[in-house]
């Protein structure tokens, strides 16, 4: 046998030494009573992802399941102040306790831990993965669905999300715009290289209905997401308006009460 490199790439023998990959799923808590988990994402940020999140919580909720969100956006978390939930979370010695919505939608943020909600989080980005996977692991889920606010891109903590939490799929959110194409493919890329299945796209700010006749008016031109979804096999699942009446309730802490249905067949897919 010639001088070991520890380079097992390159090597032919088989050696005390070789070690197949290990995986870096971490466990939830063993109090946590947890179902099927999905991850909401985007290639680009300002597309909508925490309302698509929120939506999809909601909508999952009122066909009878059991919801929580995991607010992965650690430095730029939406989803309390959408459920108008404040205060902080409380824990015990067996882990941390998912605040509720209203309506009884689980809940784990950064905001929900902070003395002071409008606190910036300025953390370095290992520390930031670090909170996320206490999401996972400390966390006294009791849910049918977890849905995984993801944060933009592709860096630390998706990265982290992916590596960490067993996802069963992901849903994809987009805008309109032509760059639309790209956003998808970095998803898509990414999703396909941590090897999760792809639930379909969500194509947000596709419209403005008309408040007098109820046509859809596409403010941005036709959307390029149906195209972007074709050329990976992936189906469109919704189109989602510009509501200025969805943006008044979740200002005001209400989403859970807006009556759109836009999201079914996504729920669909889910079930």
């Amino acid at each position: 046998m010639s001088e070991c490199t520890h380079d097992c790439s390159t090597c032919g023998e088989s050696c005390t030494d070789r070690q197949e990959p290990q995986s870096l799923l971490k466990e939830p808590n063993p109090a946590a009573r947890i179902g099927k988990v999905y991850g909401v994402v985007s290639g680009k940020g300002g597309v909508g992802k925490s309302m698509v999140t929120s939506q999809l919580a909601v909508t999952m909720r009122r066909r009878g399941h059991r919801t929580g969100i995991l607010d992965a956006d650690v430095t730029g978390p939406s989803i309390p102040k959408a459920f108008g939930l404040h205060g902080q979370a409380m824990g015990s010695e067996e882990g941390l306790y998912p605040m509720e919505t209203r309506t009884g939608i689980q809940v784990m943020s950064t905001n929900l831990l902070l003395a002071n909600e409008t606190d910036p989080v300025i953390w370095r980005g290992p520390v930031i993965s670090g909170v996320v996977q206490q999401f996972w692991t400390d966390v006294l889920w009791n849910c049918d669905y977890l849905f995984v606010d993801m944060p933009p891109g592709t860096g630390d903590v998706s990265l982290s999300v992916f590596q960490s939490i067993p996802l069963d799929g992901i849903l994809i959110v987009a805008s309109p715009q032509e760059l639309v194409s790209m956003v998808v493919e970095k998803a898509v890329k990414m999703a396909e290289m941590m090897e999760v299945p792809i639930l379909g796209l969500v194509e947000n700010m596709s419209y403005i209905a008309c408040p007098d006749c109820g046509k859809k008016l596409r403010l941005f031109g036709e959307g390029k997401t149906a195209a972007a979804a074709a050329r990976h096999g992936l189906p469109l699942l919704a189109e989602m308006p510009v509501d200025p009446a969805l943006a008044a309730l979740t200002d005001a802490g209400e989403i859970e009460s807006f009556q759109g249905n836009w999201l079914d067949a996504v729920a669909q897919a889910i079930e």
